[in-house]
């Protein structure tokens, strides 16, 4: 038996159920409502993607609700608006007549718009004698008023999800800058370790991202790199903790040696008092430690050093020393002379050194024969950090809380 398509007022032919059922959410839209028209056109455009319809179909919506004469789309003021194919095509930037079709077509498809045809098929309104629309057949904007917090919602989800992904993305870059400088540094100076074997893994890592990442290939991404930059800082500090040990060791092997035999050639004594005296102020100067810092103190006067800590920020003096032995290499100092500064300074405090210069670098020409004045300096008990942290924070306007 032959079976006519159903049909209803809103369009001529054949429809489709889904059609019909967002025509009675429509329909259901609570009265009273209304939106601003061009709000809801935003969040369209936000989540363009999301509602599966084409970037010019926008240009088609942006068109029809040029048409709307209110800024706000409530059922009091109407929702027909019903401008004709050739008025649409010329506020849709010339649009040609077949893809405008389309475009409206895709509007409906997804429920943004719905066709009100009039008998003949012709887009008009019958108006009063005041001039006001009592009927119009067009296009109605009804859906747009009754979904406007799903659409809002989406935009919502859309602006999330991007956020997200930017920050993952930032994560990742600085990520890979972490482990790509301390692999570096450690080669360049010949650190002891597999450092080629860590070095491998970061690559094979890295050569399996895509061209166009998404949030789950980042995510993936960032939990294999978390581990391999975890392993990097453990090998990294035990390296540097045994040529610590190993320096300290040796230091005192020489002490012990040069008990009875101690030169004072540098010293050039010009008396006897000062030649019984002067030595053992000078061990005195190096036995006594330089007082460290709080590190919230620290990183107010040097906030620089931060972006070079394990994922971009210092939680804890470990993070300090890890970003200082990045800095170090990047400022050209020699592994030398930032060893003898952690042997005279201490480890925390040399690292506290070598924030303080990367904070002045533009001022400083040399930083390795900078931080071994210090280091000489400090060995002969004429030098201490509190001044120069101090005039960091007052150059960075901390002075008043670090102390207050």
């Amino acid at each position: 038996m032959h079976r006519h398509p159903i049909t209803t007022p809103f369009g001529r032919g054949a429809i489709k159920l889904a059609h019909v059922s967002r025509q009675i959410e429509t329909a259901k839209a609570r009265p009273g409502l209304s939106v601003d028209k061009w709000k809801v056109f935003r969040d369209i455009c936000e989540a363009r993607l999301l509602i599966g319809i084409p970037d010019r179909a926008l240009t088609v919506l942006d068109a029809l609700l040029s048409f709307y004469p209110q800024g706000e789309l409530s059922e009091d003021a109407g929702l027909v608006v019903f401008p004709s194919n050739a008025q649409l095509s010329l506020r849709a930037h010339g649009m040609a007549d077949a893809t405008l079709r389309r475009h409206l077509a895709a509007l409906i498809e997804v429920g943004l718009i719905v066709r009100k045809d009039s008998p003949n098929g012709k887009r008009y309104a019958h108006k009063g004698r005041d001039g006001s629309v009592e009927d119009a057949f067009g296009f109605s904007l009804a859906p747009l008023l009754a979904r406007r917090d799903e659409l809002a919602m989406l935009a919502q989800q859309v602006v999330a999800d991007r956020r997200r992904f930017l920050r993952a993305k930032e994560t990742l870059t600085i990520c890979r800058r972490d482990i790509r400088k301390l692999i570096s540094a450690a080669l360049e100076e010949g650190a002891g370790g597999d450092w080629l074997a860590l070095e491998d893994r970061y690559i094979q890592i890295i050569a399996r991202l895509p061209r166009k990442l998404t949030i789950e290939v980042i995510e993936r991404s960032l939990s294999e790199l978390y581990v391999l930059r975890a392993d990097v800082s453990n090998l990294l500090e035990t390296t540097l903790v045994s040529e610590n040990m190993s320096g300290n060791a040796a230091e005192n092997e020489r002490h012990i040696q040069n008990s009875n035999t101690e030169s004072f050639n540098e010293l050039e004594p010009s008396s006897g008092k000062e030649q019984g005296e002067k030595p053992r102020q000078e061990r005195k100067v190096q036995s006594e430690p330089m007082k460290a810092f709080p590190l919230g103190m620290v990183l107010k006067a040097c906030p620089q050093i931060s972006d070079y800590g394990p994922g971009g920020s210092i939680a804890a003096w470990r993070d300090l020393m890890q970003a200082a032995v990045v800095v170090r290499s990047m400022l050209g100092i020699s592994a030398s002379a930032y060893q003898e500064a952690c042997e005279v300074m201490g480890a925390e405090n040399a690292a506290v050194a070598v924030a303080a210069i990367l904070e002045r670098a533009g001022h400083i020409n040399s930083a390795g024969g900078y931080l071994r004045d210090l280091t000489r300096r400090t060995s002969r008990g004429e030098f201490s950090l509190g001044p120069m942290i101090m005039a960091l924070l007052r150059a960075n306007g901390e002075a008043r809380l670090a102390t207050g």
